[in-house]
């Protein structure tokens, strides 16, 4: 069991130290030797886990994956609104790319073009199909007009909510990435939802935006 512990442990170092490189230097300017380094471990510790550095992007992508899953279904058990669990998702994943490597470099690994293998979806799909299945609900809900095009609104706030983050990291500090997602939200909100509703999710976006506490 302790040397099981050990190498979990291990393993788990190892696939920090890669998010952070790849985080900060990119995918392809990023070796196994730097994460090696990083890591303060072997080459055989690393190889004893990971084959190839693909192996390593695939970790921290499934990683990614597992973490929306988890917070959506955390969510999706407290009995929001579905338009509130869908910003919700959104701030909480926010939350996680500050606090983390992982996130941020599944977000750069995602948009630099490296292969997802399946079964795992391409996390801007998995994405997608959860904001599609909470918006159709927020119609249903009457929190969004009964004319959205789920379909297209589901697509463009993934466009929106990537290109906020990309921009974001780029331009400023990581911790601004919360005021940034408040803006797109209040801009989807004076287009999405009726007026009677606007105001509820308007304060809505602000109070996350404070609860986070990063701003």
């Amino acid at each position: 069991m302790a040397r099981q512990l050990r190498a979990e442990q291990t393993r788990a170092t190892i696939i920090t130290a890669a998010a952070d490189l790849f985080d900060r230097h990119g995918y392809e300017s990023t070796s196994l030797s730097d994460i090696v380094e990083h890591a303060h471990v072997t080459k055989g510790a690393l190889y004893f886990h990971f084959a190839a550095k693909e192996d390593l992007a695939h970790a921290i992508m499934e990683l990614q994956s597992r973490a929306l899953r988890e917070v959506a279904g955390e969510l999706d058990a407290r009995g929001y609104s579905s338009l509130e669990t869908l910003m919700r998702i959104t701030f909480s994943m926010a939350r996680l790319s500050v606090e983390g490597p992982i996130p941020r470099a599944g977000l750069r690994l995602a948009t630099g073009g490296v292969a997802v293998r399946p079964p795992l979806e391409h996390p801007f799909t998995e994405f997608r199909d959860v904001a599609g299945r909470k918006l159709l609900g927020a119609v249903k809900e009457s929190d969004l007009h009964a004319d959205t095009d789920v379909d297209a609104v589901a697509h463009s706030l993934v466009g929106f909510y990537v290109g906020t983050r990309v921009v974001s990291r780029s331009l400023e500090p990581v911790a601004r990435q919360p005021r940034r997602l408040a803006e797109m939200w209040h801009i989807m909100i004076r287009g999405l939802v009726p007026v009677t509703r606007r105001a509820r999710y308007l304060n809505l976006a602000a109070r996350l935006e404070r609860e986070i506490g990063l701003v």
